[in-house]
This record gives structure tokens, C-alpha cells and sequence, in this order.
């Protein structure tokens, strides 16, 4: 995606896998997805369950994000540390893999350091020039719009996710339009965190699916 002045400092993009998935495996995806799922929730605390198998890891990985010391940070200090920072985006990005293997928006197994076909860029935010610091105690219930809507569109992704399990064991391709329209939930939902939980923008997330 080319970078303009109106982009939004945040984004996601994942590589269509223009070619016949392995049936094998997405036939026994939730099986085989158990041993990264059990490490994704050993880094973010998080509780495990069918729900976190069918959406997007990132959504209940907010207990590993670094968020009230930033808050803090950010409020008295107008600092955001730059390990801090790493650390939730290489969580962000590890999540993301996960979920989009456990999707079947891939069928090659995730890696804990390397992009592979999801690509997440979250640049790290000049804080005294770019974020207010008052802004972080209220981001949350800015933020509730966008949360009753992810909702919605989190239930229409999983049923898109069903549809493409069968497609694929079936013609062995994910059905371009599903695909297109998962993504965009992801890319929707990013923005959303990187406003509300990452702290690294305050520009107000856009209503949209795509880039």
C-alpha cells in the first residue's frame, strides 16, 4: 500500500494464497493449531476456549499488551518506551499469524519472529509531538462505537471462516471475496487496538474494512 497523507498510521495486509491450500491440514486446523494457541496464551495470560479459536487472537491477548504503564507514561511522563513498545507490537504481529493460521487465511504454521504472509506496520509514535496526554483516559470509551460494531463483524468473519473451511476441503481455495472481507475485519480491529490499547496514534480509527 502506498503511504499518502490521509493513510492511517497503522496498517495490515495479508498475501492471498493464490494456490490450493492444504486440505490435510485445514481439515484438522483446530487440532493442529492447539500448540501455538497454548503458547499465545502463556505470553498473554489468556483463558482458553472454542470463542478464541474461531476469532482473531489479538482480541483477548490484551492481558500480555504493556497498557496502564504506558498510560502512565504517557500521561505524566509523555514518554512511551521504545521496548514497551516492541514488545506489544511483536505480540500484535505474533497474534495476528496465529489467527490468521487458525482462520485459514494460511496454511503455513506461524512463526514466532518472521511476518511470513501477514504483514502489520505500527510506527512508533513521537509522543510529546503526536499523542496528546490526556487523550489515553478516554480512548476506551471513544472507542466503544467501534467495539459494538467489531462485534457484529467479528460473527460474520466466523461464519465466513465456516463457509471457507468447507470451500477449501472441497476446491482446495479460499473464495477471494471471504478472504477479502476477514481481512478486513483484521485490519479493522488493529486500528482499533493501536488507538485504544497500543496507544501509538491518536488519530480516530475509520469505519472501514479496507486499506
Amino acid at each position: 500500500m502506498t503511504e499518502t497523507s490521509t493513510a492511517y498510521p497503522v496498517s495490515l495486509s495479508i498475501d492471498y494464497p493464490d494456490r490450493n491450500l492444504n486440505r490435510l491440514t485445514t481439515f484438522f486446523r483446530i487440532i493442529t493449531a492447539i500448540p501455538i494457541v497454548i503458547l499465545i496464551g502463556l505470553l498473554s495470560s489468556a483463558e482458553f476456549g472454542w470463542e478464541e479459536l474461531g476469532g482473531w487472537v489479538y482480541r483477548y491477548a490484551a492481558a500480555g499488551l504493556v497498557f496502564l504503564p504506558i498510560v502512565l507514561m504517557i500521561l505524566f511522563r509523555q514518554k512511551y518506551p521504545k521496548w514497551w513498545f516492541d514488545w506489544n507490537v511483536a505480540l500484535t504481529k505474533f497474534s495476528a499469524r496465529v489467527s490468521a493460521y487458525i482462520d485459514l487465511l494460511t496454511d503455513e504454521y506461524p512463526s514466532t519472529d518472521e511476518d511470513q504472509t501477514v504483514h502489520i506496520e505500527i510506527p512508533y509514535p513521537d509522543v510529546e509531538n503526536q499523542l496528546n496526554r490526556w487523550l489515553p483516559l478516554v480512548k476506551w470509551l471513544l472507542a466503544i462505537p467501534h467495539c459494538i460494531i467489531l462485534w457484529f463483524l467479528w460473527i460474520a468473519a466466523i461464519v465466513c471462516v465456516v463457509i471457507a473451511w468447507f470451500a477449501i476441503l472441497f476446491t482446495g481455495r479460499y473464495p477471494r471475496g471471504l478472504f477479502d472481507f476477514v481481512v478486513g475485519v483484521y485490519r479493522w480491529s488493529l486500528r482499533v487496538g493501536a488507538y485504544a490499547l497500543l496507544l501509538t496514534t491518536d488519530r480516530y480509527p475509520p469505519f472501514a474494512l479496507n486499506d
